[in-house]
């Protein structure tokens, strides 16, 4: 199945947070607070897609207000943070929206995202990633994390669906 076979039947997108929506760093200042950079491209393109009817997630291991924040600014459906087994979370995503594994896209870097990797419809790494996951992936964005690897993957999907707008 090429990718944009793939890309035509995701309803839901899953995305990891630090390597991906991020660059992967994470900057704390003397008062023990996180800042983290995110992409503007990256943050439209999920509204994109949050207008385009679809649904997103975001599961990471991390507990972060920053990360609440973003989230709510990108329509982001559900968060899932502090998570220690992104497996579980996985199938419990399954169960709320009422999904298969060919639906779900997911985006991930690192060791913990592999069991998303090895079940999503449409698994896909940043340049950066682990080469674990990128060896799981269908595809691999050209944009690094945090500088548009988001907005890369969210437009071939609305494109291939025909809800890319105008």
């Amino acid at each position: 199945m090429d990718i944009r076979e793939r890309a035509a039947g995701i309803k839901l997108l899953v995305l990891d947070v630090d390597g991906v929506m991020t660059d992967g760093r994470i900057i704390c200042d003397n008062f023990g607070d996180e800042f983290k950079e995110f992409d503007v491209q990256d943050g439209y393109g999920l509204t994109l897609w949050w207008r385009a009817g679809l649904k997103s997630a975001i599961v990471t291991a991390k507990k972060s207000r920053i990360v609440s924040r973003r989230a709510k600014g990108c329509h982001i459906t559900k968060v899932f943070m502090n998570v220690k087994d992104k497996g579980a979370v996985y199938e419990k995503l399954l169960k709320i929206f009422k999904l298969t594994d060919e639906e779900v896209c997911f985006i991930g870097d690192d060791l913990m995202d592999m069991p998303i990797m090895k079940r999503a419809g449409l698994a896909v790494a940043v340049p950066y990633s682990r080469p674990e996951i990128k060896a799981l992936a269908h595809y691999t964005t050209k944009a690094e994390s945090g500088r548009g690897a988001i907005r890369e993957l969210l437009e071939l999907v609305l494109k291939t669906q025909n809800k890319w707008p105008e």
